[in-house]
């Protein structure tokens, strides 16, 4: 599936564009946008699709967009319902300079790539980090439109940034640090698998940039428009984030991490009580409580409740990300 030749000279830098789908409609709308970017001179873009579907349903809807694009687009079939196959899929498929990520469900802004690169250019970044601005329907709940609880930020730790997200990405393939590092398969289907995949980056010495200004769009859509979904999302981070904690500590270290994030839990529900009045004060700080809850839960060892398939979790552990 082509829309140009995939060949480039050797001074053109090479960028595999991915995106990993589960039966979303919206997967059109993020190549079409992707076929309206900007790109910087002497550059070229090519696209892979990683379907995790265990039948290749989006197989036929790729072929008809590809057509409609300015670049090369292959199509992989990785089943079944574990992200980081597909995820993983698209990185044993990639072979340019750099490998960027964007979901399924979002849309590029006109310079998204070129921001992301002229990033990693002068930063000399292992992995350049965008945000993810939401999109709320009218009818979403107004104390969630307002505070805007959807969109996704890098969160800095003392000046650096610790760990990332695949939503909005770009990676140096030819970092020491990338290399063959892959997602989790364990993680697979909970979710958190690229959490552990740019801490373990960072932990290994790699370094994580930002580019505010290369924006990506994702419309919230009515399923993820309720407070029980974000309390599930939270309190799933909060337990990655508990089994990260769990893995490098034992004995009275651990005890006080289960202690210190129980007095975060319950200060958080006290200030939730505090702002009842407000529906986006009390509920921020709720589901603040609740993320500090999931990092008791992590610290314990209960595992990671399933966000993506059907099939049973393995037991929680920290399954090292790097490639055999």
């Amino acid at each position: 599936m082509t829309g140009s030749s995939n060949q480039s000279s050797a001074s053109e830098t090479w960028i595999d564009i991915c995106i990993c789908t589960y039966r979303r409609e919206e997967l059109r709308a993020t190549l079409l946008s992707l076929g309206q970017m900007n790109l910087p001179e002497k550059c070229r873009v090519r696209v892979v699709v990683a379907d995790n579907d265990i039948e290749p349903s989006a197989k036929d809807r790729v072929a008809d967009i590809a057509s409609e694009l300015p670049f090369e687009v292959r199509y992989i079939h990785s089943p079944a319902a574990n992200i980081s196959l597909a995820r993983n899929a698209c990185l044993d498929a990639s072979t340019g300079d750099y490998v960027a990520f964007i979901d399924d469900d979002e849309t590029a802004s006109e310079d998204w790539i070129e921001r992301l690169l002229t990033t990693a250019r002068d930063t000399n970044a292992d992995a350049v980090l965008g945000p993810v601005q939401a999109t709320y329907a009218s009818d979403a709940p107004r104390w969630m439109s307002k505070g805007d609880f959807h969109s996704t930020f890098p969160v800095w730790v003392r000046e650096e940034i610790l760990t990332g997200y695949t939503c909005n990405v770009l990676l140096r393939r030819s970092s020491t640090f990338i290399g063959n590092r892959r997602f989790s398969l364990a993680l697979g289907r909970s979710g958190g698998e690229d959490t552990q995949y740019f801490t373990e980056i960072h932990e290994a010495g790699g370094r994580i940039s930002y580019a505010p200004q290369a924006w990506v769009f994702e419309p919230v859509p009515q399923a993820r428009a309720k407070f029980s979904w974000l309390c599930k999302r939270r309190f799933r981070v909060g337990q990655t984030h508990g089994r990260m904690l769990r893995s490098g500590s034992t004995g009275m270290k651990r005890a006080a991490q289960m202690v210190l994030a129980g007095t975060k839990a319950a200060f958080c529900v006290s200030m939730a009580l505090v702002t009842a009045f407000s529906a986006t004060r009390r509920n921020r700080w709720f589901l603040r409580g609740i993320m500090h809850v999931g990092v008791v839960s992590g610290l314990i060892g209960i595992r990671e409740i399933e966000q993506y398939g059907e099939v049973a979790m393995v037991p929680a552990r920290r399954d090292k990300s790097r490639a055999a």
